[in-house]
């Protein structure tokens, strides 16, 4: 399974040749600059909740590549409203798609859009597939329900905040991992704006010490797992 960061929480995961693109904030961000937004492929796009750092690129990618926006009913609601393709989900809800199934899980965070309308309750993915079982959080802090998302989806590795200040840190999200039953994370949600930068040999060492992998992918970097 191939993956590419594009910075902030935005990832594209390659299921099987189907191009799946996670939370796209990319042209507003300046540690992006180099990422053309154009040239990225999205056969589905992925939202976890409406705030501006998550969704400011969703309706031109959506509006170029044709690819249905999968989030909550109320994100869901807006993007249909601008005449994009969507598929509507609510929490625990699972549906089965081309590349694999996807559930809808909660995740522990507040939700808007830009202009301050609600924008549903925030959430998190689960993704099943015949390569991997990986959990996407979204924004979100440490809630106990991650044990269950652990005992009954099995994921082989999570992509975890770790900024803090608006969600899990370094600590935390290794203390996530091991409620999920993880060895593998794939940090997002830091080092954007000054409230979450983060020490990079500092993450990297409290997550050997506590026998995780902890990868902090650069932006523009593809890597496999």
């Amino acid at each position: 399974m191939n993956i590419t960061y594009f910075g902030q929480s935005c990832f594209l995961v390659d299921i099987g040749g189907y191009k799946l693109l996670f939370d796209p904030f990319i042209s507003p961000n300046p540690l992006a600059k180099e990422i053309d937004i154009n040239s990225i492929e999205a056969d589905y796009i992925l939202v976890s909740h409406a705030h501006w750092d998550h969704t400011a690129d969703v309706e031109a990618i959506a509006s170029r590549t044709g690819a249905p926006i999968i989030a909550i009913w109320e994100v869901h609601s807006w993007y249909e409203k601008l005449g994009l393709k969507t598929h509507p989900m609510n929490i625990g809800g699972h549906w089965p798609f081309d590349f694999g199934t996807v559930k809808m899980v909660i995740a522990q965070h507040s939700s808007s859009f830009p202009d301050g309308s609600y924008g549903g309750l925030a959430a998190g993915f689960v993704i099943e597939s015949d390569e991997h079982t990986f959990y996407y959080s979204g924004d979100t802090g440490l809630f106990p329900d991650m044990k269950v998302i652990g005992e009954l989806e099995k994921p082989s590795f999570a992509f975890l905040p770790i900024g803090g200040n608006f969600t899990l840190d370094v600590r935390e999200a290794i203390i996530a991992a091991k409620w999920l039953g993880l060895k593998k994370v794939i940090g997002m949600h830091f080092d954007t704006f000054p409230y979450i930068q983060i020490d990079h040999e500092e993450a990297r060492a409290m997550s050997q010490i506590n026998e995780i992998e902890m990868i902090l992918p650069k932006i523009g970097q593809t890597f496999s797992v």
